[in-house]
């Protein structure tokens, strides 16, 4: 993918080499304290036990890569409770400097591809109300808002609700 600042991204299976890029990336968006649960990136060896873990069980996720390192991620963890199986929840980000190039989107659209394929027939989400550009695109892939968690973080005085959002595959 060719953007117009010249940017050459390829979208690729996240797998164990990618770990640390991946860890690093993921600590720059939490350290963003915005668009994230957390603020920064969990221990490497807790990043690695989950990316493993995902792999082992074939956990649909896919990464952006820009001259060799991770810029941006998402994945669909399948439930795995009886009754709720069809269901997987999606977590993505964007490196703040490749966004608004439509590597969020391609790395969704994709992702939720893998998913269905999977036999997955509804993605569920979580995004703060106030990511607005998540937001619209995640209604532009066809998720629709389902409730609303008034005041679910606080975080340096101020609170943010928490969107859910689903997408009915099926």
């Amino acid at each position: 993918m060719e953007k117009e600042l010249g940017l050459k991204i390829s979208i690729e299976p996240l797998e164990e080499e990618h770990i640390e890029s991946f860890h690093q990336c993921l600590d720059y968006i939490a350290k963003e304290r915005k668009y994230l649960a957390f603020i920064e990136a969990p221990p490497l060896d807790s990043t690695r036990n989950f990316i493993l873990t995902n792999l082992s069980n074939n956990v649909p996720a896919l990464i952006a890569i820009f001259e060799g390192e991770v810029v941006g991620f998402c994945d669909i963890r399948p439930n795995q409770l009886e009754g709720f199986k069809h269901s997987g929840t999606l977590g993505m980000g964007v490196h703040k400097k490749f966004r608004r190039h439509g590597i969020g989107q391609k790395l969704t659209e994709q992702t939720i591809s893998l998913a269905k394929q999977q036999g997955l027939e509804r993605i569920e989400l979580e995004v703060f109300s106030s990511n607005i550009p998540a937001i619209n695109l995640y209604k532009k892939l066809g998720f629709l808002v389902e409730g609303v968690k008034k005041n679910a973080r606080k975080l340096d005085g101020v609170y943010d609700d928490l969107i859910e959002m689903a997408l009915l595959i099926n």
